[in-house]
């Protein structure tokens, strides 16, 4: 059995997965094994103090630690560590790679937001969409927003763009990132008509989760905004307690709700696909396609 691990270092939380490669008629594809996430919002210190202080590095290096182990015991025979907005802002992101190196024996690789959007692609999300049809992909982290535009299954254009739900979360979202964001944005989509809307992040799959929908089936703007008034019109007490929300899910949410909506009202997206996909997945596809295709 071949198995991969990706790590996802997040500005909110850290993931680990592990995969198992599978092979059916000469594709190769994956299943998940194993999937743990550690909420250790290095966000709030990066975008904040632009360094990530002593007990969070410590936190990292231990959960580092404690990955490396895992990947050992499930005998992982390639991985790819990437880490994204809050350790590209830290002015100790690349000591922090060098402990983590150390102790770990782990090699992590900051990537822009470019690179981040390019390994987002390889979970071919374009295999599924319609050719006639043109798509903004919207990936929502705590750091950052990926956007990208696909016209006749294609990435035609892509940017990564400061907003993200920690930051808003601290206030440091800057109003003219916000607006570069809608100029880019409609410059972009103005000549595509019928555009639909794809939308990743663990966010916008809880989200998806917690509207009932069908797999597979798009969640509309309307839904999309009446969940957010939902969870909105509670505390965040409440959503922990009533809703059954994470602690480290009931804060993000709802900057990660106004991202979206925000994005849809600019383009006049009416629905929005989930498939329920992120980093983590690219990176196991990357890998594939590195190691055996």
């Amino acid at each position: 059995m071949v198995r991969y691990a990706a790590i996802d270092i997040g500005s909110n939380a850290v993931r680990l997965m592990i995969a198992d490669i599978t092979q059916e008629d000469g594709k190769y594809g994956y299943k998940k094994n194993t999937l743990v996430r550690v909420p250790l919002r290095l966000g709030d210190d990066a975008f904040l103090d632009q360094k990530i202080s002593l007990r969070k590095a410590n936190d990292l290096v231990k959960t580092m630690v404690a990955f490396k182990n895992l990947m050992d015991v499930y005998q992982v025979s390639a991985y790819l560590a990437c880490a994204t907005s809050a350790m590209r802002e830290a002015t100790n992101g690349a000591d922090l790679i060098a402990r983590v190196k150390a102790e770990a024996g782990l090699d992590l690789e900051i990537i822009h937001g470019q690179r981040e959007a390019n390994i987002i692609y390889h979970n071919h999300i374009e295999e599924n969409l319609d050719i006639h049809k043109s798509y903004l992909y919207i990936d929502v982290g705590g750091g950052s927003t990926e956007l990208s535009v696909f016209v006749n299954k294609i990435p035609v254009a892509s940017r990564s763009f400061d907003i993200g739900t920690i930051r808003i979360l601290d206030n440091q979202d800057k109003e003219e990132t916000w607006e570069e964001m809608r100029v880019w944005i409609k410059e972009q989509t103005k000549d595509h008509k019928n555009l639909m809307g794809i939308g990743t992040g663990g966010n916008i799959n809880k989200m998806f989760k917690l509207s009932k929908e069908k797999e597979g089936t798009p969640l509309s703007f309307l839904k999309l905004k009446s969940l957010y008034n939902h969870l909105n019109n509670h505390s965040l007490k409440e959503r922990i307690q009533i809703l059954g929300l994470n602690p480290d899910r009931a804060d993000v949410i709802i900057p990660a709700a106004e991202i979206f909506i925000t994005v849809l009202k600019w383009t006049g997206i009416k629905q929005l696909h989930v498939p329920r996909v992120g980093l983590a997945d690219g990176i196991i596809n990357l890998l594939i396609e590195e190691n055996l295709e």
